[in-house]
């Protein structure tokens, strides 16, 4: 967590907020990830 606070931070301070929608669907591919060795798996791949 400490770098997307980081990147929050850079974002925020440089006012590159255009920068906001990249970071978020960054997060959720991370959390897709995360989530593909578990019960949730099957419908990941539906989306795909």
């Amino acid at each position: 967590m400490d770098t997307v606070v980081e990147l929050w931070d850079f974002v925020a301070s440089r006012k590159k907020y255009w920068m906001a929608p990249l970071l978020a669907v960054m997060l959720l591919l991370g959390a897709l990830l995360l989530l593909q060795g578990t019960a949730v798996a099957p419908f990941i791949y539906t989306l795909f």
